[in-house]
């Protein structure tokens, strides 16, 4: 009988924090932005250390960043989930091109900025996807994005053109914009609701660990319109 404890999940407390199993590993990733603030390339720097669980601060307040330290319980945090437990696919923006297909779920968007590019917008490029330069930047600013809200597709296969990710997580910073960013869960790692129920798996999303965002556990930028630096990031 395989042992729950190896497999690979996100189990969301009750105003509490996201309880993470199955050896996950975790390491801290960086945005690195142009002379224009657009997002080029992720930059991965510290890793923590291997552990088959641990707690990850949802709240914001942890003094022992990405970690939980149990401040959620001093400060009352109210951790009320709002997000739609459905596939988000099943209303997407769709932009077709004349070689791929971009679907567009802007509700899931963290701010991360690699949809833009030096060759256009994800948008623009893919309605000029004939082009084999500005297909691959479409694709490339997609795979980047690490809210999964852009995915996309193959237009003659009808198959998704997405990252070959293991289950991991990435804690995001975004120096530019002087913030800490969202969690990055990457690989299709289950996500679990408070209640017991199981949000979409995808294979690439961001959870909120500021505590403000209005799309609870999923990221809705408010991070940055927030100026939210967690404590003990070094």
């Amino acid at each position: 009988m395989s042992d729950d404890k190896n497999i690979p999940k996100i189990k969301i407390v009750k105003n509490g924090p996201y309880l993470v199993s199955g050896n996950i590993p975790m390491a801290k990733q960086t945005i690195l932005v142009d002379n224009q603030g657009h997002g080029v390339k992720w930059e991965e720097e510290t890793c923590f250390p291997m552990k088959e669980q641990y707690a990850l601060c949802s709240c914001g307040e942890s003094s022992n960043s990405p970690y939980c330290d149990g401040t959620h319980q001093k400060i009352g945090y109210d951790g009320t989930e709002t997000a739609s437990i459905g596939d988000y696919l099943n209303n997407p923006q769709v932009i077709n091109g004349p070689d791929l297909m971009l679907t567009d779920a802007q509700q899931l968007c963290a701010l991360a900025r690699f949809c833009h590019r030096k060759e256009g917008g994800v948008w623009d490029l893919t309605e000029q996807s004939d082009n084999p330069e500005f297909r691959a930047s479409a694709i490339q600013g997609t795979w980047d994005c690490p809210a999964g809200r852009l995915i996309a597709w193959n237009k003659k296969t009808g198959k998704s053109i997405e990252p070959p990710y293991e289950p991991s997580i990435g804690i995001i910073e975004d120096p530019a914009k002087n913030v800490s960013g969202p969690i990055w869960v990457r690989g299709g790692i289950p996500i679990e609701s408070c209640d017991g129920s199981q949000y979409a798996v995808r294979n690439q999303v961001t959870l909120c660990r500021c505590g403000k965002s209005r799309n609870k556990p999923f990221c809705d930028a408010s991070h940055v319109s927030k100026g939210y630096k967690a404590k003990n990031t070094d």
